[in-house]
């Protein structure tokens, strides 16, 4: 039996957040990444969308400053440790670089939320609803996405815009997340919707 639930799509003043649009993660060359062009090309649709609407963008990646940040996370999945400050796997894709104005929220564990001040800056900024874009659907989308609505925002996951290194786990995920936690969206729905 199906639970019953609700559309509630992007409501107020949305904010677009990629999460770990990163080298590391778009790229098969790093043992965190897969090539994900499709990905990253949504992706640029969404930013310059948001962009020339001048909605707030905002992006994350993930750093790790010493051996203490996150130690059973990076026991579990020893490959993060190659997340370190002077690595070039760390940085946002280029196809996505970041313009001015545009925060970058360096994370430790999985949701963009967790141990970061991306929520006290998207109410600074009044936004009400989230569109969540990037890598991976079955990991730190997921946690954002769920961290989200924790936080009171109507969250939008934009479809093509997310990928993951298993496409069993990134159906499962998606499907899972439209049913609990967020709408899960065409882009072109996105794109109808954006104010």
């Amino acid at each position: 039996m199906n639970l019953e639930r609700s559309s509630i799509g992007i409501v107020g003043r949305p904010a677009l957040v990629l999460v770990d649009m990163i080298n590391g993660f778009t790229s098969s060359a790093c043992p965190l990444g897969t090539d994900c062009p499709d990905v990253v090309a949504a992706n640029a649709v969404l930013l310059k969308a948001f962009r020339e609407r001048g909605l707030p963008v905002v992006f994350t990646t993930v750093v790790y400053h010493n051996d203490q940040q996150a130690k059973v996370f990076r026991s579990r999945i020893p490959a993060l440790n190659c997340l370190t400050p002077d690595s070039n796997w760390v940085q946002i894709d280029p196809a996505l670089a970041p313009i001015e104005n545009e925060r970058i929220f360096e994370k430790q564990w999985a949701s963009s939320f967790f141990g970061t001040e991306l929520h006290e800056h998207l109410s600074q900024l009044g936004v009400s609803s989230l569109v969540v874009t990037g890598l991976t659907t079955s990991g730190c989308v997921r946690a954002t996405v769920i961290d989200g609505l924790q936080h009171d925002y109507a969250v939008v996951v934009a479809e093509e815009a997310v990928g993951d290194r298993n496409n069993d786990a990134h159906a499962a995920n998606l499907f899972d997340m439209h049913a609990k936690y967020a709408d899960v969206m065409k882009i072109d729905d996105v794109l109808r919707q954006l104010p």
